[in-house]
Formats: structure tokens, sequence, C-alpha cells
């Protein structure tokens, strides 16, 4: 079975398409989940009505699939919390001229 870690380091891949930045270090991404044979991924948007959200969620399913082999991935969005930019790590928070 994957470790949470290993399910990270994996979805630093999958970038937001507008701010080219990935979904982990834009703090996106809210619950992993591993079980023997399945990934689930709770993961939210910057703002509802993003219209990104059906490529990032199909990103984080073939991502997960291509690089586990594991065929049943779920990737659900949340709104609860909402996003914010305190959920960036330094490094995108810079990025984008956020204060640290």
């Amino acid at each position: 079975m994957v470790s949470r870690e290993e399910i990270l380091d994996v979805l630093r891949n999958v970038e937001d398409p507008e701010l080219a930045i990935s979904i982990v270090e834009l703090g996106l991404v809210y619950r992993v989940e591993a079980r023997e044979n399945s990934i689930e991924v709770d993961f939210t948007l910057t703002y509802p009505g993003c219209p990104a959200g059906d490529m990032i969620q199909r990103d984080i399913i073939e991502t997960l699939r291509d690089a586990f082999g594991i065929v049943e991935v779920k990737a659900t969005t949340v709104w609860t919390p909402m996003w914010g930019p305190e959920r960036m790590s330094e490094e995108a928070r810079v990025g984008l001229g956020y204060p640290i």
C-alpha cells in the first residue's frame, strides 16, 4: 500500500493550469487516503466556478493511476473549509506575490 507522503509527492506533478503551480503547493489537496486497491483524494479549487476543476480532477486520477498502477482512484471536489491563500506553501505565496 502506498503512503500519504508518496501520494502527495506524485500529486506535486499536478498543476493548476491557470497558475502553473502544483496543487499541493497551492494547498488545494485536503485529504488523501490509500487503501489496498484504491486511493481517494479530496481537493478544492481556488474559487467556486473555477473552470479548471474538471481538468484538475482528471489530472489527479490519471497521474495517480499511472504512478501506482491502481485503477480505482477517486478525486472529489470539496468546499469546506474554503480555500484561502494562507493554505499555500511559502514558495507559492512568494511566487504569486502574497506576503509570507
